[in-house]
């Protein structure tokens, strides 16, 4: 096991990474902006290493002075956690040939992966589904033109280097192709540096249900079962549940093993994500597979009893998985509300401030992973995410009560936060009947 773990993120989950660190006897290192000095993070890592000033670029995305970081502090691994650097090849690879152990998988499986293209035709080379459209990259406005014609309307354009819901636009006809294509290569080349995108068919009425898997270096894979994520706001997730309503026992086991398949395809090691759109007759399509810890995360770990982080510590260092695919069992349900600092009266704009009273629900079934305290002060330069709210029953009912009661009792005063939305959400009669899709969000709030 390591030493000395350095985290490359912030908010919680470096908190959630700390604590696993700490059970494991795992010495921590945090880096923090100068936006982040008070953090939560800064306060429990066993050392603390100022990075940079406020924006992502100068601190928290800028490589070299993370590594310098770990290297003058001695850190033996680095885990990035979601978002940041966790998917950035070129960072899994410094790390390594700086001697420090990128807890994730390689390098070249993070290029094959997050090239959303090639990761679709290394998938369909596997004899797993995928969404009709183009197999790859298309270069000139020519070729997306003759690709739509073929695919059919509506359709996406979407970034192949993208992710949560970035650089992607949709199209309903041919006249409103250039605009769209221009837009989405702009917003893609903006947020991940690279204008290349693809077509995909736009498949409506679709839930969105990802596999967790993780994978060590010894040659055994396992996936964790599904969640779903399909309560989505402009395609970013809002609530998600494990196991799903959607998926009958036969349908389950297809798109497990297809999970699995995908990751021996690309030797994978590490946590990963193989997400699939289901649609209504029950056929599935890959859609993408995110190479890191996922936010999500909590809700498999509460239906398994397993912990995620720990385990990929333990990959990381060569250690072979604590168990078998034979002994993954899912019991019960488990639910998670995303908490963010946003107003969804005014459009879901971010909402800064301090936290001038906090409390937070507890009892039996009841978790919040979270970064914020009493008095806290929220920087406005990242991610409006201050927590997540999870719960656990015997059953799917169960599970929704509590939710509903912990909901209740949250208290974040000095902040608006989007809980009166998640308690929509929960009251909706598509979620109770748990017959909802991607487009249910849109409705609810037009009801």
């Amino acid at each position: 096991m390591f030493k000395k773990v350095l985290i490359a993120n912030r908010g919680e989950i470096a908190v959630r990474i700390i604590r696993a660190c700490k059970e494991l006897g795992v010495a921590t290192v945090a880096v923090v902006s100068t936006a982040d000095r008070d953090s939560l993070h800064s306060y429990l890592a066993d050392e603390t290493v100022c990075i940079g000033p406020p924006p992502a670029q100068e601190s928290y995305l800028n490589m070299q002075q993370i590594l310098s970081a770990a290297l003058l502090r001695g850190a033996d691994a680095i885990h990035p956690g979601f978002g940041f650097l966790s998917e950035n090849a070129e960072f899994a690879e410094s790390c390594r040939r700086c001697g420090v152990e990128f807890i994730g998988p390689s390098a070249p499986s993070i290029r094959r992966l997050g090239d959303k293209a090639a990761a679709k035709a290394t998938v369909k080379a596997c004899g797993i589904p995928t969404i009709p459209g183009s197999d790859g990259e298309l270069e000139e406005f020519s070729e997306i033109v003759a690709c739509a014609k073929e695919t059919g309307y509506p359709l996406l354009i979407k970034a192949a280097a993208g992710g949560g819901g970035r650089g992607i636009r949709r199209v309903d006809a041919e006249e409103e192709l250039k605009n769209a294509y221009d837009a989405a290569r702009t917003e893609a080349e903006a947020c991940f540096g690279s204008s290349a995108v693809y077509v995909e068919k736009l498949l409506e009425h679709t839930r969105h249900i990802e596999f967790q898997v993780i994978a060590d270096r010894h040659g055994n894979v396992v996936h964790l079962g599904e969640r779903d994520c399909s309560m989505q706001r402009r395609r970013q997730k809002v609530l998600e549940e494990a196991p799903s309503m959607a998926l009958t026992p036969e349908l389950r086991k297809r798109m497990g093993e297809d999970a699995v398949k995908c990751a021996r395809a690309v030797s994978y090691e590490n946590t990963g994500t193989v997400e699939y759109l289901l649609d209504r007759e029950g056929h599935y399509y890959f859609m993408e597979m995110n190479t890191r810890i996922q936010v999500e995360h909590p809700v498999t770990e509460m239906v398994t009893q397993l912990d995620l982080v720990k385990e990929q510590l333990r990959v990381a260092a060569g250690e072979p998985l604590s168990f078998t695919q034979e002994e993954v069992e899912i019991r019960g349900h488990s639910i998670e509300c995303r908490i963010n600092a946003e107003d969804a009266s005014w459009g879901f704009a971010p909402c800064g401030g301090a936290v001038d009273i906090l409390h937070v629900p507890g009892g039996n079934g009841v978790r919040f992973d979270s970064a914020i305290y009493q008095g806290y002060r929220m920087p406005i330069h990242y991610d409006s995410m201050i927590g997540k709210l999870i719960t656990w029953g015997r059953t799917r009912e169960e599970a929704a009560a509590r939710m509903k009661s912990a909901l209740s009792e949250m208290i974040v005063d000095g902040i608006t936060t989007n809980i009166g939305f998640e308690r929509q959400l929960l009251a909706s009669p598509e979620f109770i009947a748990g017959q909802y899709d991607t487009d249910s969000v849109a409705r609810i709030l037009e009801e």
